[in-house]
């Protein structure tokens, strides 16, 4: 994902306020969907769990491929998918691609998704006006 469409995705937090605190504009809401899109997967959601999680933050396609009952090119297929979301990056050494996240869209999506500190949390029946209230 380019600097461009990091700073649309309101990268730079002094322009972009969370999904939470003011609506998003058309070309925000664009880039988001796909981010989503990718996520929206169970495969791609596992596959980036198990790229996250992974001790010494990378792992080669050899050992994500073992854990799905997927072909080879179906898995690098989703990887793609991830990486055209900026979600992961990878690097190719000899015969083997390796993988790793991008924790700037992972930490992008919390902000977007986080209520504002001091923001009061709705009772179970109530509208988030009479929790303001």
């Amino acid at each position: 994902m380019s600097n461009q469409e990091l700073e649309v995705l309101g990268q730079t937090q002094e322009c972009c306020p969370g999904l939470l605190t003011a609506p998003l504009d058309e070309d925000q809401a664009t880039e988001l969907s796909r981010v989503f899109k990718a996520l929206a997967d169970p495969v791609r959601l596992r596959l980036l769990s198990m790229i996250a999680s992974r001790a010494g933050g990378e792992v080669c396609v050899c050992d994500l491929t073992p854990a799905f009952d997927l072909s080879q090119p179906t898995i690098s297929h989703h990887l793609k998918h991830l990486r055209q979301a900026g979600l992961i990056d990878c690097e190719r050494r000899g015969t083997w691609v390796y993988y790793w996240l991008l924790p700037e869209m992972t930490d992008r999506l919390a902000g977007i998704l986080t209520r504002p500190v001091g923001q009061p949390l709705p009772q179970a029946g109530q509208t988030p006006a009479q929790a303001a209230s």
